[in-house]
């Protein structure tokens, strides 16, 4: 990827900064999951969890600025002011710390501008004789008062740059429509021609049309063609699918010092960008679940937090049986990312029973049901696991066992490979 350096800096320049790289490199930035409510003290788990991801302009002007560090963009001179030392010259640093908080500003308002960010209130320009750059300046305050988030045009484009970095961590893959092993008319000829039938799709496949009117009249002009000559070319019969992705946001996915979930958030998006472009037909729709489920709009996956919360396994599948039996689609399935064990249960009455150890025997039992429920609906579960424990492996074996689908155990690095390669290569049936 071709960078610019920047030798002399000019206002003009920051137009050269490439915007989808710089948002490349921000992803993880952009989407960090961070804990809901900051720091948690429980008896039982004892302190963890950490203050809220900073969405302040400030807090962006950091990223950028390391951005731009990493890849080498500032010149010798910037980077030996970041470091803390001096040029030896006092209005010389003065100049280059300008310098950058302009350039920083001005990126910043590109992608804004841009349509990749926007902003919950504009900035308060400071009045009077107080510096305006700086360490001490009025401009960082303000900044540090002003949210930004992500628009829908960001959301999606990181999801296309995920997706395009896992299509190229797996290899070229073909892939435009579910193949099933059924036959329909449809425009790619991909077998034998077969005698046109009211409903197929009139793709004609003329040098077998013209063979049937010949065998039948003999060579002969006009050619009279008859309804019983038409042959139409046969193509795989392409299947549609709804797919409900259901998130673990339980407190582990974010401890032991490593972010589980905003991975798990980037596959999310690449999934949708990949149904979006390549499966117009298709449907995703994203449920979290913890103490209990809940379905979220894709436009909030990206601030979508962990929080202090236990694992409801069974209330996550029984609200995407649910929303899945809504939908007319000849392939339903559930992509279930977690790390740990069932450890919360939604009684009859509404109360949430919870046992922090996991596997208690009737939670797995709910949990149990609730698989063979979506067995019995046509619903296929492919678990994704980010941990490996003993009993962790056994309780899903047993899920994959009643629900016939399938289970991976990965890391955070593997996610979403595994999860493309097999959304894209699944076959199945036709549903009459």
């Amino acid at each position: 990827m071709r960078y610019t350096t920047y030798s002399r800096y000019l206002p003009e320049l920051a137009d050269t900064v490439n915007l989808q790289a710089l948002l490349d490199q921000l992803a993880d930035f952009l989407l960090q999951s961070g804990f809901a409510g900051g720091a948690y003290s429980h008896p039982f788990w004892g302190e963890f969890g950490e203050d809220e991801a900073d969405r302040s302009l400030d807090a962006l002007r950091q990223a950028i600025l390391q951005a731009l560090m990493e890849s080498e963009q500032l010149t010798p001179e910037m980077l030996k002011l970041l470091r803390g030392e001096s040029t030896g010259d006092a209005e010389r640093d003065a100049e280059l710390q300008r310098q950058l908080s302009e350039l920083l500003d001005k990126i910043v308002q590109k992608l804004i501008e841009d349509g990749y960010l926007n902003v919950t209130e504009a900035p308060k320009v400071p009045a009077g004789q107080q510096p305006l750059f700086g360490p001490g300046g009025m401009a960082k305050e303000a900044a540090q008062q002003v949210q930004f988030n992500l628009t829908e045009k960001g959301i999606d484009f990181l999801g296309y740059r995920t997706l395009k970095h896992l299509l190229g961590s797996i290899g070229k893959s073909s892939f435009g429509a579910h193949d099933t092993e059924h036959l329909a008319t449809g425009i790619e000829a991909e077998a034998v021609s077969k005698p046109y039938q009211y409903g197929d799709t009139l793709n004609l496949d003329v040098n077998a049309t013209l063979t049937n009117a010949l065998q039948r009249e003999g060579l002969g002009v006009p050619i009279n063609l008859e309804y019983d000559d038409l042959m139409v070319h046969q193509a795989e019969y392409r299947s549609s699918s709804a797919t409900v992705l259901m998130l673990d946001c339980s407190h582990s996915m974010i401890l032991y010092g490593e972010d589980r979930f905003t991975p798990a958030k980037k596959v999310a998006l690449a999934l949708t960008h990949l149904i979006r472009t390549q499966f117009p037909g298709d449907t995703l729709r994203v449920v979290l679940f913890h103490d209990t489920a809940e379905e979220i709009p894709l436009a909030q996956l990206a601030r979508a937090q962990v929080g202090p919360y236990h694992t409801n396994t069974a209330e996550g599948l029984k609200l995407s049986r649910r929303m899945l039996m809504s939908q007319r689609k000849d392939m339903r399935q559930i992509i279930m990312i977690t790390d740990g064990k069932p450890s919360a249960l939604t009684l009859p009455d509404g109360r949430i029973y919870v046992n922090s150890m996991g596997l208690d025997p009737q939670i797995l039992q709910a949990t149990y049901r609730e698989v063979a429920l979506c067995r019995r609906s046509g619903i296929l579960i492919n678990t994704f696991m980010l941990a490996r424990d003993r009993s962790l492996v056994e309780f899903v074996k047993k899920v994959s066992e009643i629900s016939r689908g399938k289970a991976y155990f990965t890391t955070t690095m593997t996610l979403g490979q595994f999860i493309l390669m097999d959304f894209m290569r699944r076959k199945t049936r036709r549903v009459s």
